[in-house]
């Protein structure tokens, strides 16, 4: 296929929606869809805050003149505020800050999870309290735009002094250093500028420092892995539906009087989300007053995680939007800050509390997996939903084994749940004696993502194969059920004998990931359509 030629790309790229950085700050709905090229970033063009940011370099500039310390600037950093650093080598500093923390480890962030740094980055840059070039903002808008983003490594944060180490490699490549990704191609950083038509940056004083001393790819990874959370709540509200629906469940656990009563917001949320599942039509007799937990209490067990949504959406959309890196240059009171707002503390709480309630609810879908294998839950269903009838069913195994996949996934998700903040430890010479890891729970909260939607998808299929053997015996399913069942079956067929399941697995990840089943809308998040989702290369 021939690629479209430049001004084709942009006149596609000037219709997608703007988003604005300036002083009033952006968040977490922002950054998700700049993350997935939803949007495209611009920098205000109001003058004032465009003087604004020049105030801040002019604050700079009078305090080192004045001979005032400034932290990063005319000191040492860390441990090393005692050491004095002459005019003549504060120019040095800049780029060797970002070269001395050059040390990350592990994989690469992917496309969308660098992006979301870079955003996230940006928007706290733009607040003007760090006293960077405009050109510097403008660099990031640019690099952001064209899709030319550094390969950050995901490990060496401890989530205190801002995410010093995988930020070293954001200003490394606006100094024309390190690596960057380009079409998917990995790349030396002077390609890689050349390709968004920038030149490397001679970073001036304090600027790789405010690059890197903050907390935005915790926020950045954290706001995806969110938006990934409130689908799950929202999917396994579905599947609930289903479940119930298959087995002969009773719909008065749902009820919106029962869960009323007890009003917590997100129990409210799952409630209404499994009964719309359900639609309006008449329901099938139940074939008992209680069903198991799994199923009764599931709204209050989702309810969980939609409450940690809401919760982890309220400090990101402050963090995001929050100026993040130290010190502070006030250019209306004309002095510079020296504070810890590069704490992750609020963030990792968050993202630790959203771990737990993922993990909750992919154990509770497992639970519910183990219902629809027993005849004796199932409401008489086939052992494992074997699919086969007649003599030759005996060797057939149904679900059997994806029960077990989904019991190991439901238990590492319950081990990785372990909350971050409790290994706090101190480092750097005992300067950053107490600290965050709040980049730590970020990358768990993608992995309970990443766990979290594979027990959806296996519960899922579980699920469409119990109400095809209901629908066998001339049993009712409710049309939003048939729905979304059907949606299931366009990409894989019913267990009719044995056969390898991983690509079922895979079929059914890819629409949810894709926001292409019909599941109940978010109401908390300004989901992005079709985000599609791509594994940390």
């Amino acid at each position: 296929m021939t690629p479209p030629s430049r001004p084709a790309v942009a006149a596609r790229r000037s219709e997608e929606p703007r988003i604005v950085f300036g002083s009033a700050g952006i968040g977490v709905d922002d950054v998700v869809a700049l993350a997935h090229g939803l949007a495209v970033p611009a920098l205000s063009a109001d003058p004032q805050w465009r003087a604004r940011i020049q105030s801040g370099r002019d604050v700079l500039a009078r305090a080192l003149a004045e001979g005032r310390t400034v932290y990063g600037v005319s000191t040492g950093v860390g441990a090393s505020v005692d050491t004095d650093i002459p005019s003549r080598f504060q120019s040095d500093l800049p780029h060797n800050l970002f070269r001395m923390h050059g040390c990350g480890t592990g994989a690469a962030l992917d496309r969308a999870e660098t992006a979301a740094v870079v955003a996230a980055r940006l928007a706290s840059l733009c607040r003007g309290y760090s006293a960077v070039r405009l050109q510097v903002l403008e660099h990031l808008a640019a690099l952001l735009a064209a899709g030319v983003l550094p390969r950050i490594p995901e490990e060496g944060s401890v989530g205190a002094s801002g995410d010093l180490t995988p930020l070293s490699y954001v200003a490394a490549l606006l100094a024309g250093e390190g690596e960057a990704v380009v079409g998917g191609a990995l790349v030396g950083a002077p390609q890689a500028l050349a390709a968004a038509g920038l030149e490397p940056l001679v970073l001036e004083p304090k600027e790789s420092l405010a690059l890197m001393n903050g907390t935005s790819v915790m926020a950045g990874i954290g706001a995806l892995a969110l938006s990934r959370a409130d689908r799950i709540a929202r999917a396994a509200c579905a599947v609930t539906a289903m479940v119930s629906a298959a087995t002969g469940g009773n719909r008065e656990h749902f009820d919106e009087r029962i869960l009323g009563l007890k009003p917590h917001a997100g129990t409210l949320a799952a409630g209404g989300w499994i009964r719309s599942m359900f639609g309006k039509g008449d329901a099938e007799p139940a074939l008992r007053v209680q069903d198991r937990y799994s199923i009764r209490c599931a709204p209050h067990v989702i309810g969980v995680l939609a409450d940690a949504v809401t919760l982890t959406k309220s400090v990101l959309d402050i963090e995001i939007g929050g100026v993040n890196d130290n010190p502070v240059v006030d250019a209306d009171g004309d002095c510079v800050l020296h504070g810890g707002n590069f704490y992750g503390g609020h963030v990792v709480f968050a993202l630790d509390a959203l771990k737990g309630a993922m993990a909750g609810v992919a154990d509770l879908l497992d639970r519910q997996l183990v219902l629809l294998c027993l005849p004796e839950t199932s409401g008489g269903l086939p052992a494992n939903l074997v699919g086969r009838s007649g003599e030759a069913a005996v060797a057939h195994h149904g679900f059997k084994a994806m029960q077990i996949t989904a019991s190991a996934l439901a238990a590492e998700a319950l081990k990785t749940s372990l909350p971050a903040a409790v290994f706090s430890r101190s480092t750097e010479s005992h300067n950053q004696d107490k600290v965050s890891m709040g980049t730590i729970a970020a990358r768990e909260a993608r992995r309970l993502a990443e766990l979290g939607e594979t027990v959806v998808a296996i519960v899922l299929l579980g699920a469409c194969q119990a109400v095809d053997l209901r629908l066998e015996e001339g049993g009712r399913i409710p049309e939003p059920l048939m729905r979304l069942h059907e949606a299931v079956r366009e990409r894989v067929p019913a267990l009719a004998g044995d056969r390898r399941q991983d690509r079922d697995i895979a079929e059914v990840l890819e629409l949810l990931r894709a926001d292409a089943l019909p599941l109940p809308p978010s109401s908390y998040l300004r989901a992005p359509a079709a985000p599609g989702h791509a594994p940390s290369a």
